[in-house]
């Protein structure tokens, strides 16, 4: 195996920890000084009708695609040939959900970024750093979904050993630039996006993610009641409700 140079140990080992320091002490930042500033900023009251589509696509879709993650990345495949799992069944569950993923995921983009381009009210509320997040989400699942693309027509590639170690030795401290040399453009691209977002996360909208409304799950039901229209006060009653001798509750 090749030894990775300066530059690669740069790329592989200093950015991803420079972006995930970024990303923690920049998130603390926000919560600290700008809670006011700590939200989606929802658009719903300038468009509702796509919204109501791209928004629940987008992110379910996004929760799928980020277990597939964790179950490809973090779960080493010594665990899966461990517990009986063919790498032939795996390359194939891995295939079809995550295309089926990735379809919603660019579904629901594509009604977004519509509304946030062609509707005046909603692209009048996008900031800048909100276009740069939301360009970079989009270079992510585009080089999330060309491998999955290649997996369908048998050009199966096993991440598992090249970026899957990578990435497992970022977190328990051992980290190994030298496997991504290997890695093809695709997947380096994929994953300086990824890092990329992380960097931009405390500052734009998407520290929303962290105030998901949990509570709502647990929480009692709101009962509404509509409010019945009375009729014309009685004559001489000045609005009072005497109730007659002899009538009913």
């Amino acid at each position: 195996m090749k030894t990775a140079n300066a530059f690669q140990i740069f790329w592989w080992v200093a950015i991803p920890y420079f972006a995930f320091g970024v990303f923690v002490i920049g998130t603390i930042w926000r919560w600290r000084y700008d809670q006011y500033g700590w939200t989606s900023r929802s658009t719903q009251l300038q468009e509702r009708k796509f919204l109501k589509w791209g928004a629940p696509l987008f992110h379910y879709a996004t929760f799928a695609a980020i277990g597939g993650h964790i179950l490809g990345i973090l779960i080493p495949a010594a665990v899966t040939n461990f517990l009986g799992i063919p790498d032939h069944a795996y390359h194939i569950f891995a295939t079809v959900a995550g295309t089926v993923a990735a379809v919603l995921v660019i579904a629901g983009i594509a009604f977004l970024a519509f509304r946030r381009v062609f509707i005046p009210r909603v692209r009048a509320t996008t900031s800048p750093v909100d276009w740069f997040a939301l360009i970079l989400i989009l270079v992510i699942v585009i080089t999330g979904t060309v491998p999955t693309i290649w997996n369908l027509f048998g050009l199966n590639y096993d991440y598992r050993d090249t970026v899957g170690v990578w990435f497992r030795g970022l977190f328990t401290g051992h980290p190994r630039p030298e496997v991504m040399i290997t890695a093809p453009l695709v997947y380096k691209i994929h994953a300086t996006a990824a890092w990329s977002v992380w960097i931009v996360w405390p500052f734009t909208r998407l520290v929303h993610a962290f105030s998901y409304p949990l509570r709502y799950l647990v929480r009692p039901y709101i009962v509404f009641r509509s409010k019945v229209a009375s009729g014309p006060n009685e004559p001489g009653t000045s609005g009072r409700r005497w109730r007659r001798i002899g009538q009913r509750f």
